[in-house]
């Protein structure tokens, strides 16, 4: 017997979210409530990930309007169901005297009740991604959900440390230390993933090693520093490898504030500035309160001031470990000067093709995972693209440990030949940032 089909109401933030997204229902039907339409049409203008998936999502929808859409539902495609939009509809007692403001929250409940009575044979569930309404919804008596198409269904893999391999044979640390590395066949530890990093230890030694899957050999990974930052623990070690490995052309690092992961991106990018052509470092703007940017004072720089400000920290930190008139402060002001190092809020990169560009994206967990795609799909021959971020300290209102854009990265790229992953667990920025971050 075949299932009834089911269907779901969808709220304008997941439109925001993946404008692909009434694609991904399978053959079930999606209505898209009037209201969200008008409030796409206050996203359209502008340079923020949020309006150009408000054009993309109306671009699509005006290749397959018609009349059809308000009664008979359109075919979104094969095996796939149908689109509808559903007009204004009345409040219900129940929600008048709950709800006494006529947002547009509550006109998408009111359409969701509606659509609950009208297709009473069928399981109806709004999706949104705004917690509140989804409490809302739950206090009608509405099936309700968060979009889950993008989440990450193993969070483990960003929460884990350095591998540890205790009691480790005293044979294979010894080659290790002595030979180019030990083939895939004759390590001890079988299917390792690609770029993998861990630490062999027994009572005698130790040994840093990662699996290089270019040559198919397990290789010993030597502490060394870059630009003038030296590696303080096994972490930023592996990390340091990783951003100067050439074969490696995507790496994700992962951790709380004081890790070093800023700062060892940077520092790895300047290290190796002449086998790039510009060395780009952004992250996204997210303001308070979601307040867009024109309401704060000043020009351009100002509004953007504060928000790059980290990043400019983390270069300092660099040309403060190095003399004033030092040949590395010197290379740092060039480059500055001829835009070869460049800090920038991410909006701005939109557009450009990114050729022998080491790209450096720092607090990536406030990207959706379309937004890292879309960032991904502009490198071009010879860049290097880092993402960097802390899943735990995530501001953007409609994301979550498991639905943001740098752990849904790490899960999907994890065992590419061409990517790398490490997780910094300790911190090194003082005692008392360590101490903070952990009790409070």
């Amino acid at each position: 017997m075949a299932k009834k089909k089911k269907v779901f109401i969808l709220d304008t933030n997941v439109v925001l979210h993946d404008h692909k997204c009434i694609y991904n229902f399978e053959n079930n039907d999606v209505i898209l409530p009037i209201v969200v339409l008008e409030e796409l049409d206050k996203f359209k203008k502008g340079n923020d990930q949020i309006h150009y998936q408000a054009r993309e999502f109306v671009r699509d929808l005006n290749k397959i309007s018609g009349e059809k859409l308000f009664n008979e539902g359109v075919p979104l495609g094969p095996k796939q169901g149908k689109l509808f939009v559903a007009t204004g509809k009345p409040f219900t007692k129940e929600m008048q005297d709950s709800f006494f403001e006529k947002s547009a929250d509550h006109r998408i409940l009111a359409i969701a009740l509606y659509v609950k009575e009208e297709f009473n044979t069928r399981v109806v569930t709004l999706i949104t991604k705004d917690i509140n309404l989804r409490m809302k919804a739950k206090s009608l008596g509405l099936n309700s959900e968060d979009y889950t198409t993008d989440k990450v269904k193993d969070i483990d893999v960003l929460d884990k440390g350095v591998q540890i391999h205790e009691d480790f044979d005293p044979k294979a640390i010894e080659e290790l230390y002595q030979s180019d590395g030990i083939p895939e066949e004759e390590f001890p530890i079988q299917d390792l993933p690609a770029n993998q990093y861990f630490v062999l230890r027994n009572t005698n030694k130790s040994v840093l090693a990662y699996f290089d899957p270019f040559n198919k050999l397990i290789k010993r990974v030597e502490k060394s520093g870059s630009f003038g930052i030296e590696p303080r623990n096994a972490e930023q070690t592996f990390s340091l490898n990783a951003l100067m490995n050439q074969n490696i052309k995507l790496v994700s690092l992962t951790g709380k504030a004081g890790t070093g992961k800023t700062l060892l991106a940077l520092a790895a990018a300047l290290q190796q500035n002449k086998s790039f052509k510009q060395i780009l470092l952004a992250r996204p703007i997210v303001p308070l309160a979601n307040r867009d940017l024109g309401f704060l004072p000043g020009d351009v720089n100002d509004k953007i001031g504060p928000y790059m400000q980290p990043l400019f920290d983390n270069l300092s930190v660099i040309k403060h470990s190095h003399g004033n008139k030092s040949r590395e402060n010197i290379i740092i002001e060039e480059m500055q000067r001829d835009e070869q190092l460049v800090i920038t809020p991410l909006a701005y990169i939109r557009g450009r093709s990114l050729s022998d560009v080491y790209f450096i994206v720092d607090e990536a967990q406030n990207l959706t995972p379309h937004e890292v795609k879309t960032i991904i799909t502009r490198a071009g021959a010879g860049t290097k693209i880092i993402f960097t971020g802390d899943i735990e300290q995530i501001d953007s209102p409609y994301l979550d440990k498991t639905s943001n854009g740098l752990a849904y990265l790490t899960e999907k790229m994890k065992g590419q030949d061409i990517f790398a992953h490490v997780n910094l667990i300790k911190g090194e920025r003082s005692y008392l940032a360590e101490l903070a971050s952990d009790l409070l």
